[in-house]
């Protein structure tokens, strides 16, 4: 059986579907099932057991020994929530019981940090764990995740095997539930369906033309490629950076986006929302060498590739993967 956490969501119901591709249909689903938006990301999936995430502990006390891996995808990931009590439950405490779970029970452990962890770039977007003390995240959430990061590299007790990857903007299929907090591309697609036209946000930072803020944009299906490599190399734990490699435009973003909708394009600039400006990141490009390093060798999707697929396949005939 395989474990994935997070399951009705984004990333994680994609995960499922590409474990189901590769023949695993056992799969245990967990999450909070209660919320019926993310119902479609995975009613016609190969899902051996639902489990609420509240009860996960109890079931996996149960059920450990048929327990091949798991893949802790599950987080709260609103970034302009500022109830640190929240993260603390969701993002660290609860990460904390799997991985000291993954331990007692000999099981290899996957689990999602993310690129907020870099804060404004100062510090570099390189995967060195020994520079990870000296990052300093923009909002609570990114220091859930990087609270989390320091905490599993100071533990002398580790899973057997175990990654963090940290997301930089992943976007893709399966987002739909997400409202604010989905990809630029979800916006820019449901913006341009309703007006024919495109707003994006004004640059507040000398270095950055209007539209030229940059940031690492990595399609979900190559994040899932990842996650389903480090499931069979067991091997090289630790912390890894996940995106493309590669900084693009958000002009970029959305020139592409007209052009996969067959649409002309119109954009504009709008400010950007006050109670987001001052922790707004304006460049993230993850350095990839660390992954290629251990042996993964597959391309990744670029920005056009991927806008093109999501936006053709999934977006225009509302299709879930």
């Amino acid at each position: 059986m395989i474990v994935v956490t997070g399951a009705a969501g984004f990333i994680g119901s994609c995960l499922i579907s590409y474990l189901n591709q590769n023949n695993f249909k056992a799969i245990i689903a967990v999450d909070d099932f209660s919320k019926l938006d993310k119902k479609n990301n995975y009613q016609n999936k190969n899902i051996q057991e639902f489990v609420e995430r509240n009860v996960f502990f109890e079931w996996l006390d149960k059920n450990y020994k048929q327990v091949e891996f798991i893949f802790h995808i599950g987080a709260r990931t609103d970034t302009t929530e500022f109830n640190i009590e929240i993260f603390n439950e969701l993002n660290l405490d609860y990460t904390k019981k799997v991985w000291k779970s993954c331990i007692d029970y000999q099981i290899p452990l996957v689990y999602a940090s993310s690129a907020a962890t870099y804060g404004n770039g100062e510090n570099g977007y390189d995967d060195d764990e020994s520079k990870i003390n000296q990052l300093v995240p923009l909002n609570p959430y990114g220091d859930s995740k990087n609270d989390f990061d320091k905490w599993a590299l100071a533990q002398k007790e580790q899973p057997f095997f175990w990654a963090g990857l940290k997301f930089f903007n992943v976007y893709g299929p399966n987002e739909f539930h997400k409202n604010r907090m989905a990809s630029v591309i979800w916006h820019a697609f449901q913006q341009i369906q309703k007006t024919g036209k495109m707003n994006l946000f004004r640059s507040h930072h000398p270095d950055f033309r209007d539209g030229e803020q940059m940031r690492d944009f990595v399609y979900v299906k190559d994040v899932i490629k990842v996650c389903y490599f480090l499931m069979h190399h067991r091997k090289n734990s630790g912390i890894y950076n996940l995106g493309s490699g590669k900084a693009r435009t958000f002009l970029d973003l959305v020139k592409n986006t007209f052009k996969a909708m067959n649409i002309e394009e119109s954009i504009s600039f709008i400010d950007t929302p006050l109670d987001i400006r001052d922790k707004y990141q304006y460049f993230t490009e993850a350095n990839m060498q660390k992954l290629t390093d251990i042996g993964y060798k597959e391309g990744f999707y670029s920005l056009e590739e991927g806008i093109d697929d999501y936006v053709k396949n999934y977006l225009l005939p509302y299709q879930y993967f």
